[in-house]
């Protein structure tokens, strides 16, 4: 059967409107940049439901922005005592449907055309989303309707994730993966910034507009990628040699010159070559060999024989690949923290400044500022380490008194400069492991020596790291609704305290998880300057 790429780069190159310079190069920044546009717009279209609580229920008597009561009234049924519980109700609606349909999302994008499955994610998310802020239009009060429609945006939202990473993981090998992914990985900070600066500009005169431009962005991105994205190489008749990490050192004993792996000891990873045949179909199609070393380390390299149909793997089967569950459940606690600010940051900037929910959005965005440079960082030094538990876990442990230092320096109402301040090192130790493991830490252990290069292990890898986060992410934002719940006016200082202990707790965990493949990084460390010294001694 014939692998047909996406219609526009067939119209593309009908018009004979192909890359002038290294075919393989513009190929992978182009999946680079629409795999991150689509993410964004998934991340966008999830952010101004925390943006808006603070309209769905005001609280006229600290708003400065409201002073005039006859202006301030809450949309029902949030305005009752029990606003707090129900946007725990809408978060959980859409988390829980989330994490549950990630799990089937990773099974069933391994079984189906992946542009296919991403576009029709894409499409349906951006009606789920704009139908919530119809319910502004239709004068719409029903508690149901609005669970509802954040059930089914949830399930249809868990479509993204291992769509767009198996796409990257299929064009980028291992050398700087940790690097690429990382400052791609800042497509969720992204998204959630574009996500909360759209919503905060409609909130406070039509906050239907929130979620309905959020949603004809999202679908406007999936129509794109429906004409653009290529899922994998051989669509357009390259195909990929992966010469394995470059993290590695030589030793040099009486016999043969060994090359180890630096990490060889933590996910007993061997450099190995995958390759992927070129479909007789599109072999016709030029491959060029660059000049110039690839972007990645990999190169083109035509081969002969048929095309691979290697067999997806099972649930159990990506459970016993050495890691998977250890990162899983970090990221369940660190994705528990994080949540817990995406979608109760703003209320909490809110209630300890007393700004506007206009300001308040916009000044949580500095959380996913830091974020982007947690990320980007925490990849960049995983890579010339070899490290990625080790870079997490230094993370986690500075995570948990930073989470206490703001805490008390929020309860002293801080200068804005010093506020900013806070907010930016939060999101930097916060979402650096989460943006490490959901991608970098995925992709490794989607390639592990043991799948024998089955690349169609990839999605369902990340889904299950993603999909048990995604729990997490679900269970923070409803653990703090109900603390939040249980005070009142009074109180509402005391039970921010708690939702914080509640965060430090869960940072912690995180970083318990991960104590196995941490030692075992050191040792392997240490195993390496042992032989570098043995080496030197020989010389």
């Amino acid at each position: 059967m014939a692998v047909r790429g996406p219609p526009g780069i067939r119209f593309l190159q009908w018009l004979g409107l192909t890359p002038c310079w290294d075919r393989q190069k513009v190929y992978q920044l182009w999946t680079l940049f629409l795999t991150f546009l689509c993410y964004t717009s998934y991340h966008l279209s999830r952010k101004p439901i925390s943006i808006v609580k603070n309209e769905l229920h005001k609280n006229c008597n600290t708003t400065q922005n409201n002073t005039n009561t006859a202006n301030c009234s809450s949309w029902k049924p949030f305005d009752g005592s029990d606003y707090e519980s129900l946007f725990g109700d809408l978060d959980t609606a859409f988390l829980f449907a989330y994490a549950g349909g990630m799990f089937f999302s990773g099974h069933i994008a391994e079984r189906s055309n992946l542009r296919y499955f991403l576009v029709l994610g894409m499409l349906s998310s951006g009606l789920m989303t704009a139908l919530f802020g119809l319910g502004y239009y239709w004068n719409i009060h029903t508690v149901a309707f609005f669970v509802i429609v954040q059930a089914v945006a949830g399930v249809v939202q868990a479509t993204g994730w291992p769509a767009v990473v198996t796409c990257v993981g299929s064009w980028f090998g291992k050398g700087r993966r940790g690097f690429i992914m990382g400052l791609w990985n800042s497509h969720t900070s992204v998204g959630n910034i574009l996500g909360s600066l759209i919503a905060a500009a409609f909130v406070s005169e039509a906050w239907g507009l929130s979620f309905v431009v959020p949603g004809i962005i999202i679908a406007s991105v999936g129509i794109l990628a429906f004409f653009f994205l290529i899922t994998e190489p051989k669509e357009v008749g390259i195909v990929m040699e992966d010469k394995g990490r470059k993290d590695s050192y030589t030793v040099q004993a009486d016999g043969p010159t060994q090359h180890i792996p630096l990490c060889e000891r933590c996910f007993n990873e061997e450099s190995e070559t995958e390759t992927t045949e070129v479909v007789p179909e599109v072999a016709s199609l030029p491959v060029v060999v660059a000049d110039s070393e690839p972007l990645l380390g990999e190169e083109i390299k035509p081969l002969s024989g048929g095309p691979s149909n290697p067999k997806a793997i099972s649930f159990l089967g990506a459970l016993k690949i050495p890691g998977v569950i250890e990162f899983s459940m970090c990221l369940f606690f660190a994705k528990l923290v994080s949540y817990t600010f995406l979608y109760w940051l703003p209320k909490y900037i809110k209630d300890e400044e007393d700004y506007s929910p206009t300001v308040s959005g916009d000044m949580s965005t500095l959380f996913d500022v830091g974020g982007i440079v947690g990320g980007f960082l925490a990849g960049t030094i995983s890579d010339f380490t070899g490290g990625r538990a080790t870079c997490c876990v230094v993370m986690l442990v500075l995570g948990a008194p930073m989470l206490y230092v703001t805490q008390v320096v929020f309860q002293t109402k801080p200068s804005t400069s010093t506020a900013i301040g806070m907010l930016a090192a939060l999101g930097f130790l916060v979402n650096g492991p989460y943006a490490l493991i959901t991608t970098a830490v995925s992709a490794d252990l989607g390639t592990h020596k043991s799948l024998k290069g089955n690349a169609k292990a990839l999605s369902t890898v990340t889904a299950i790291i993603d999909g048990t986060g995604s729990i997490g992410a679900a269970v923070g934002p409803l653990l703090a609704g109900i603390i939040l719940n249980k005070a009142g006016s009074e109180q509402r200082a005391a039970q921010w305290d708690n939702v914080f202990y509640m965060l430090m707790a869960s940072d912690v965990l995180a970083c318990l998880f991960l104590l196995r493949v941490f030692v075992k990084e050191i040792k392997g460390w240490c195993t390496g300057r042992c032989f570098e010294q043995e080496t030197s001694n020989v010389t």
